[in-house]
């Protein structure tokens, strides 16, 4: 652990009238063998039994620039000469109303289990001290960690009803590093899902977001499905995304799908790039409301344009993301019998040139099995049928 912490650490704790420690996700990632595949993925939590005033004055002697400081929490938000953002917090014990997220009284301590009872899950308070070079596990993380587990630092139905986002959370973190919750975090987690709704759309957003791109901070294959996965074994999906759940159990024609229709959403995640992984969740969004409406599917794409963003408003998702995400939508099914003439395969090309390359991405997921016959970038010719040229010899739109 010593040789991957920022090396103004090592003098910062030097500076500390008390014993200064790592926590959190980079504690966790080293122990369990997990490089972010970028550095500035790496989260760098420090804490202390020491307030927030006393702090700043150690940070400041050892060459940190102090961004915030709230007094209140103990926290202060630091920066070194190389634009690393730390996060410090006092040790302390935090005390909630049920759904509340926010806690209604903090209490600062000395006690190193009282400051490890206030997290999530054991695997996230484990501590390192810095001077010492030890690793401090007051509630056996370190076992957690070993086992890929997530376990709740107290029982796990008053850890999730404190706080609501720790729902998405828990699904944000097996997402990015392969851990799974045990039995009781999943029961916990599950018997509280309706505290999704305490919790701010925008927040909700980041977190989901963050789940679809799992796969981004340590390479973990299959992350964004798994994450998806425990949100709709927790419940917590058909709270946030309603319209998707309704998809459940929902069959469709055998002889073009294997799976449901949420379970078809869900592996299109699967198999889309990250880029497009929203659009690919909500890609069959019209489908449950069409089969409830009409007894088929046939108008999904449109409806599933009008219903993806009501989706995404809702969501305070940002506007060009949701005309892009809304414009898969509606063209995903587009030529997919390769019917369509020529001369509108062309105009459609011109008009909508902007997600071209992105809508075939989005075809692909969506029929993973098939042979990848999408070129990685539309050839010269606009590649129509066939073409001597470019050797190409299908439609774009299959």
């Amino acid at each position: 652990m010593r040789a991957i912490l920022p090396e103004k650490l090592h003098i910062l704790a030097k500076n500390c009238p008390t014993p200064l420690y790592v926590v959190g996700g980079s504690v966790r990632d080293h122990l369990a063998n997990l490089t972010p595949l970028s550095a500035l993925a790496r989260d760098w939590d420090i804490c202390a039994p020491l307030s927030a005033e006393r702090f700043v004055q150690a940070a400041q002697n050892s060459g940190f620039s102090v961004k915030a400081v709230y007094k209140n929490t103990g926290t202060v938000k630091l920066q070194d000469e190389n634009g690393v953002d730390y996060e410090y917090s006092s040790f302390r014990s935090d005390r909630y109303v049920r759904g509340t997220h926010v806690p209604v009284e903090i209490f600062f301590t000395e006690d190193i289990l009282l400051d490890a009872r206030r997290r999530d899950f054991t695997a996230n308070a484990v501590y390192y001290d810095i001077a010492a070079d030890r690793f401090v596990d007051p509630l056996n993380g370190i076992d957690a960690i070993k086992d890929k587990r997530f376990t709740t630092v107290d029982r796990a139905e008053k850890v999730f009803g404190e706080d609501g986002l720790r729902l998405m959370r828990l699904a944000r973190q097996a997402a990015q590093t392969g851990f799974y919750p045990d039995t009781e975090c999943l029961r916990g987690a599950t018997q509280n899902a309706a505290l999704i709704a305490d919790i701010s759309p925008e927040r909700i957003f980041s977190e989901l977001t963050s789940i679809l791109c799992a796969d981004e901070k340590y390479g973990v294959t299959g992350g964004a499905y798994q994450g998806l996965k425990l949100l709709d074994k927790t419940n917590v999906l058909a709270f946030i995304l309603p319209e998707l759940h309704l998809g459940k159990d929902m069959l469709q024609r055998p002889d073009f799908h294997k799976y449901d229709v949420l379970e078809h959403s869900l592996r299109a995640v699967k198999y889309a790039q990250p880029n497009i992984r929203l659009a690919a969740l909500l890609h069959d969004v019209g489908k449950p409301f069409c089969k409830l409406r009409d007894g088929n599917s046939y108008d999904h794409p449109v409806e599933g344009e009008r219903i993806a963003k009501e989706i995404l408003q809702r969501l305070k998702a940002p506007k060009k993301l949701t005309e892009h995400v809304c414009a898969l939508v509606r063209w995903h099914m587009y030529d997919f019998d390769c019917q369509t003439n020529e001369n509108k395969l062309r105009r459609f090309f011109v008009t909508n040139e902007n997600i071209l390359h992105d809508l075939l991405a989005i075809k692909q997921a969506d029929f993973p099995l098939a042979p990848t016959i999408f070129p990685p970038r539309l050839p010269a010719c606009g590649g129509i049928r066939f073409c001597k040229k470019c050797k190409w010899k299908t439609s774009l739109f299959v």
